[in-house]
């Protein structure tokens, strides 16, 4: 019920629905409506999540650019590197119909939107805020390029390897799942918002998430968790999880280094683990992996 309330008071991505001979008319996270009477086909992607949906769709081959941190997949990566941060003429000579960007971008860089959009280039911005929200983003991106049956079979396939994972915990009893301290930023004491999809990944692989009290930082998925609030619960962990990437460039030692955690009952009883942040913080399919890396994580025995 807390994620369903959640998804109807966030803006998020609406489908108008039209007849057989109208464009689908798409309403972005910025409130744009743009039409698609034929598929995007010369699209510039300046987010990573973008780029892997995309051609987990099969739309590799419409991805003429992609952002400087775009990393996965590796059949991808030779194609020209494009960021917000540079002239937009850069864009505009490259010839785009369609550039994918995300909210975040949209704020920080209006002018650099207002440029291309002068141009001719449709812009599109979207980015799920919470789970309730990553099936509509994929059928967005579905509509764009013209691989609407590729995103409903993406759909399919992700509740498909869902339900096999929630079969497995329907074995295990409430009592038996672990409590886990889920760390976004070390440096920064972070953790997850409730709603974002590190703690879906968290609950769906079985583990119960500590820090519920966290609060939210602005419209991101991260959270506010100070080092006292997490000592405080110190003989209740029974896991430190953390991300392991680009936002938390972490290691094991320097988790167990940090003064006065080892007080935490999972430091003390070497229950210390990394998590790639590509599977939990980046809403593609790749989440079910991240889930089943966390599920045979969290219950070893029950995954063999």
């Amino acid at each position: 019920m807390r994620l369903f309330l959640f998804f109807c008071l966030l803006s998020v991505v609406f489908i108008q629905p039209v007849n057989a001979e109208q464009p689908s008319i798409l309403i972005d996270n910025s409130g744009r409506e743009i039409p698609v009477d034929i598929p995007f086909t010369r699209i510039i992607s300046l987010y990573s999540a973008h780029t892997e949906n995309l051609c987990r769709l099969g739309s590799e081959k419409q991805i003429i650019g992609i952002s400087q941190s775009d990393d996965y997949p590796l059949s991808i990566l030779d194609r020209r590197r494009f960021s917000y941060r540079e002239d937009p003429e850069k864009f505009i000579a490259a010839r785009p119909d369609l550039i994918l960007v995300r909210p975040m971008i949209e704020r920080s860089y209006p002018q650099f939107i207002k440029k291309l959009e002068q141009a001719g280039i449709t812009v599109f911005s979207l980015q799920p805020g919470s789970v309730e929200e990553l099936f509509d983003y994929w059928r967005t991106l579905g509509i764009l390029t013209g691989k609407t049956n590729q995103a409903d079979e993406m759909i399919e396939g992700f509740q498909a390897g869902l339900k096999k994972v929630r079969d497995r915990l329907a074995e295990v009893p409430p009592e038996s799942r672990p409590k886990v301290y889920f760390e976004s930023i070390h440096r920064k004491m972070k953790t997850f918002s409730q709603t974002g999809i590190a703690m879906y990944v968290l609950e769906q692989a079985g583990g119960i998430n500590i820090a519920t009290d966290a609060r939210q930082v602005r419209k991101t998925n991260i959270a506010a968790y100070s080092k006292e609030r997490i000592l405080q619960h110190a003989p209740e962990i029974d896991i430190y999880l953390a991300q392991r990437g680009r936002m938390n460039p972490i290691n094991i030692e320097n988790i167990l280094a940090e003064p006065g955690f080892n007080a935490i009952k999972a430091v003390k009883e070497s229950q210390v683990f990394l998590v790639e942040e590509s599977l939990v913080s980046r809403p593609t399919y790749r989440i079910l992996e991240g889930i089943e890396q966390l599920n045979a994580l969290f219950f070893p025995v029950n995954t063999n």
